[in-house]
């Protein structure tokens, strides 16, 4: 791998920016120009081919951008980035020399497309990125990464670009989290760049959602920026011009994950030992509260009554999350932390039932 390219990767934060899609060699050299001018932006991406839901929106301009990207890249010095979902698709981008790949979505959903794009990059020295899969399954997102790696790739990061949720009205894609801070647990030394354009899906709480990664320790954003955004062929709602890009990480509170001021080492030391103390005693009470539900299996065994008591279920759903209101805890947290406790509940009562007395 090229040196260049080798210190760009390892650089923390990597910020990654350019349009959603290339449309023309004008508007890709404008915009690597003024993203180059911010002094802000590490790598240019731009879309090349475009997976769309419905036939007939534009999908790409194709082949013929890349050698666009490739005067960018001369005119600024910026590394460039386009994603692939073919073998096809990487040959062209390799032989184009684009430094850096990332497979979208569309693509780390299936498993056949990543095995050809990871074939195809066998032998090669370019790092790539993989997005989440569209569904919020981590199984499919650590697969892909597992394909890349038994392919030879030695430079693999994840992007962040959160979850197609049924009825979600807040992001375009919700971020869950929980599910990127999972990956980031399965593989601590892996790079995870977010990409607030795609949750978000409109301007407006970009800032908001990468100030979100960061205080996360992500170690990156991807950002897409466009010279005349509101006339951008896709996905026009969610870029930014680069001056306002600019405003945006200017606007971020940059943190370390770590310090060594002996103040906060010592009074960081202490508030997680009380937490390690609560979270024994939570421990302790759960496990209680499962073998009062034992006892209550075993009454509703020899009585012949169903585990399922939806109306009592419904009954300390609301009690709870009127309480936990009140004590500072969000509804979301509630509802997800009651359902886990009750499906256990459900577990160890159903184990009673059907033993054998």
């Amino acid at each position: 791998m090229k040196e260049k390219i080798m210190k760009v990767w390892k650089k923390r934060p990597i910020i990654i920016s350019g349009p959603c899609s290339a449309e023309s060699e004008e508007q890709v050299l404008q915009t690597a120009q003024q993203l180059a001018d911010t002094g802000k932006v590490d790598v240019l991406r731009a879309g090349i081919w475009k997976p769309r839901t419905k036939p007939g929106l534009f999908e790409g301009i194709g082949v013929k951008g890349l050698p666009w990207l490739v005067s960018a890249k001369k005119q600024t010095g910026l590394p460039i980035a386009v994603e692939v979902a073919t073998d096809k698709h990487v040959e062209d981008a390799l032989q184009f020399d684009v430094d850096i790949l990332w497979i979208g979505a569309r693509t780390t959903v299936n498993p056949f497309s990543v095995q050809e794009v990871a074939d195809a990059l066998r032998g090669s020295n370019v790092p790539v990125l993989i997005k989440n899969p569209i569904n919020p399954d981590l199984e499919l997102w650590s697969g892909a990464i597992e394909r890349l790696q038994k392919a030879g790739v030695k430079e693999i990061g994840m992007i962040h670009r959160g979850f197609s949720n049924y009825g979600n009205m807040e992001y375009r894609n919700a971020p869950m989290w929980h599910l990127p801070i999972e990956m980031k647990r399965r593989f601590p030394d892996m790079l995870l760049v977010c990409d607030p354009s795609h949750i978000c899906g409109n301007r407006l709480k970009l800032q908001s959602v990468a100030q979100k990664a960061i205080d996360l320790d992500f170690g990156g954003l991807m950002l897409e920026s466009h010279v005349d955004p509101d006339n951008a062929w896709s996905d026009a709602k969610q870029q930014v011009t680069p001056e306002r890009l600019k405003e945006i990480l200017e606007s971020l509170v940059w943190r370390s994950e770590n310090t060594t001021k002996e103040e906060f080492v010592t009074a960081l030391a202490t508030l997680r030992e009380q937490i390690n103390h609560i979270d024994d005693e939570l421990m302790t009470l759960i496990s209680q509260r499962m073998k009062v539900a034992d006892k209550i299996g075993t009454y509703k065994r020899d009585n012949n009554i169903t585990i399922l008591q939806t109306n009592r279920w419904n009954e300390i759903l609301d009690k709870a999350v009127s309480k936990g209101e009140l004590l500072g805890l969000s509804k979301e947290f509630i509802v997800r932390y009651f359902d886990a406790v009750h499906l256990e509940s459900i577990s160890h009562q159903n184990k009673v039932m059907n033993d054998e007395k």
